[in-house]
């Protein structure tokens, strides 16, 4: 209890932060009713485009969620100690991402109560299902793993022994729950942009990526903004990992672009061509895709080169940049991309409208609210440690 009564205490900074998130929030939800009421009408979405923002959220932020195993697996499994403080931070981001996951998948589906069906009438053989299974046993795995870590840290105890087998547990599922999440583009045959068996390695790198660029980035906010320091160390590993898995994102596009444009196949080409150049006059999504490419390369400059990367200013800007390149990717071209042209050859564009945008907008501020509340309650139980 001691725990979360922390989480209602705090200064005049952190009370008008949370005033924020909740206008935000507010505002969102008053766009959600707007929705229940007049359907996906309101949205951008179309008969062809059938797919829009609130997928391609809910597609990043999987990865984000999934990225927690980069700092539970040395920690746990090879003791690696460095990411003693960081860890029970990135599993909280998990938590938060994939509450937001969820919820984009609540507003996607137009009426809230078509979500039991997947529960009243359970099929074994859909994707859909066992992405649902995937995602809310990786919620229930980081909640356990979470709360039993910290309330054993708050007691000056060691975790119970029987933990040790979820965190196992949790390594393994957090991979599986962005390669299902792949698996639901992979199956849809027509769709000849996610008919690739490099979507799910992509997924984990850009995953890889993009995740522990924002663990860092949070890290960086509690030094500047609280007493709380992960230290240099464990941030400098963070960017490690982070510069080897944009390495290897990169490169699966890299080998994505040879294969689709060397093979000549009309169809796969088309899809690429829309992205970043256009097709039939239709670009809208080229300025977007060409600066996911830039803000890329500018990342790969700033991690690479050790002097950029060890001056923790630059590493901001560059975790920023991986964060940005990698949201507009898979938040936008990633989906829409993968819906224009049709099968048929239509070509359909999609742009979000402002009731789209707020109903995302206060989704990304529930989970920021949430990251903010359980930071809060975390450091408020090692400053009592400490004092």
């Amino acid at each position: 209890m001691f725990m979360f009564e922390k989480a209602v205490v705090g200064g005049r900074r952190y009370w008008s932060w949370l005033g924020v998130l909740a206008a935000v929030i507010a505002l969102g939800f008053a766009s959600y009713l707007r929705q229940l009421d007049q359907g996906l009408a309101i949205t951008g979405l179309s008969r062809d485009v059938t797919w829009g923002l609130y997928i391609a959220q809910f597609t990043f932020l999987v990865g984000v969620a999934a990225s927690a195993v980069m700092v539970v697996l040395p920690y746990y499994l090879h003791n690696y100690k460095v990411f003693g403080k960081v860890t029970i931070l990135g599993e909280f981001l998990a938590i938060s991402a994939v509450t937001m996951c969820m919820l984009f998948i609540l507003v996607d589906m137009g009426q809230p109560a078509r979500v039991l069906n997947v529960i009243l009438h359970p099929t074994p053989n859909s994707i859909m299902f066992w992405d649902m299974v995937s995602l809310s046993g990786y919620l229930v795995l980081n909640a356990v793993i979470a709360l039993v870590t910290l309330t054993a840290e708050r007691k000056g105890i060691a975790p119970p022994g029987w933990i040790k087998p979820v965190i196992l547990i949790s390594i393994p599922w957090a991979i599986s729950i962005h390669t299902v999440t792949a698996f639901l583009y992979n199956g849809l045959p027509g769709r000849s942009f996610w008919l690739t068996a490099l979507l799910a390695p992509r997924f984990l790198a850009s995953a890889f990526s993009a995740g522990p660029a924002l663990l860092i980035l949070l890290c960086m906010i509690l030094r500047r903004f609280t007493w709380f320091d992960v230290g240099r160390e464990p941030i400098q590993k963070l960017a490690l990992i982070v510069t080897y898995a944009m390495v290897v994102n990169v490169f699966f596009v890299l080998m994505e672009l040879f294969t689709v444009f060397y093979s000549g196949i009309p169809e796969h080409q088309e899809h690429f061509k829309y992205l970043f150049v256009g097709l039939e006059g239709h670009g809208s999504l080229v300025p977007w895709m060409w600066t996911s490419v830039l803000l890329a390369v500018a990342s790969l400059v700033l991690l690479l080169v050790p002097r950029f990367r060890h001056d923790e200013k630059i590493l901001a800007v560059a975790c920023v940049t991986v964060f940005l390149s990698l949201w507009i990717d898979k938040g936008i071209g990633l989906i829409v991309g993968g819906f224009v042209p049709s099968p048929l050859g239509a070509v359909t564009e999609y742009a979000p409208t402002l009731p789209e945008i707020s109903i995302a907008l206060g989704i990304w501020a529930v989970g920021f609210l949430m990251i903010t509340v359980f930071y809060k309650i975390t450091l408020s139980v090692r400053e009592y440690l400490g004092a």
